[in-house]
C-alpha cells in the first residue's frame, strides 16, 4: 500500500474550516485518509461531536435528535451516545443513552422517516428511559485503510467508529457501519473543564 503524507495540525485544521459546512465523500475520504493516526489512550474524556456533511443519509440526523457528543472514560468505558439532557442552561448534563435501544435498520434504510418530526418527539419522550449508567462500547486501537488508530467498537451494534486527529482536540471519526456503503464522518471536540 502506498503511505499517504500525513497533513499538519495546521493544514487539517485550514482544510476543515473550509469544508465544515460539507464536501464530497471522496473529499472527506481522502482528508480522513491524510490525517495522523490517534493513539488509543488520546481519546479519554468528554467530546462534543458534529457531523461532517458528505451526503450521507445520515447527514444532520443525530443532531437532529439532539446529539451531545461521546465520552470515554477507560477502554473498557465507553459512552457512544451521550444526549442533551432536560434542566437548566443549554439543555442540562449530557447523558447517555443506550444505543442498543436504537432501531439501526430504520436509520440506516429510512432516514427521511426519522427526520419526521412524530418520530423525533417520541424519542424525545423515550430518551429519559433509555439513558443509562452501563458503557456501551470499547475503544480500541484497530487496522483501518492500512493503518492503526484509535476506533469505538459498540457492544450490541454493527459499527466501528475509526478516529484520525485533526489536532489535540479535534479528531475526525469514520462511522464504518453494517450495511452502510460509506463511512458517515463526525467530527469530535475533546469538552475542557
Amino acid at each position: 500500500m502506498t503511505t499517504i503524507p500525513q497533513l499538519s495540525d495546521e493544514a487539517a485544521a485550514s482544510w476543515l474550516a473550509e469544508h465544515r459546512s460539507g464536501t464530497a465523500p471522496e473529499e472527506a475520504l481522502a482528508f480522513f485518509d491524510g490525517l495522523p493516526t490517534v493513539p488509543a489512550a488520546d481519546m479519554l474524556g468528554r467530546w462534543r461531536g458534529s457531523g461532517l456533511p458528505t451526503g450521507s443519509r445520515l447527514d444532520g440526523l443525530l443532531e437532529a435528535y439532539g446529539w451531545y457528543g461521546k465520552e470515554f472514560t477507560g477502554l473498557e468505558s465507553v459512552h457512544p451516545l451521550l444526549f442533551r439532557g432536560r434542566g437548566s442552561g443549554r439543555g442540562g448534563e449530557p447523558r447517555p443513552v443506550d444505543p442498543s435501544w436504537i432501531p439501526l435498520g430504520l436509520l440506516r434504510d429510512h432516514s427521511d422517516l426519522a427526520r419526521l418530526w412524530p418520530v423525533r418527539t417520541v424519542f424525545g419522550r423515550l430518551r429519559p428511559l433509555l439513558s443509562t449508567n452501563r458503557p456501551a462500547a470499547r475503544l480500541r486501537t484497530v487496522e483501518h485503510r492500512g493503518v492503526s488508530t484509535a476506533a469505538m467498537i459498540y457492544d450490541a451494534l454493527p459499527i466501528i467508529d475509526v478516529f484520525r486527529r485533526i489536532g489535540p482536540d479535534v479528531v475526525l471519526g469514520a462511522m464504518d457501519m453494517r450495511g452502510l456503503p460509506a463511512p458517515f464522518f463526525f467530527l469530535l471536540e475533546r469538552e475542557r473543564d
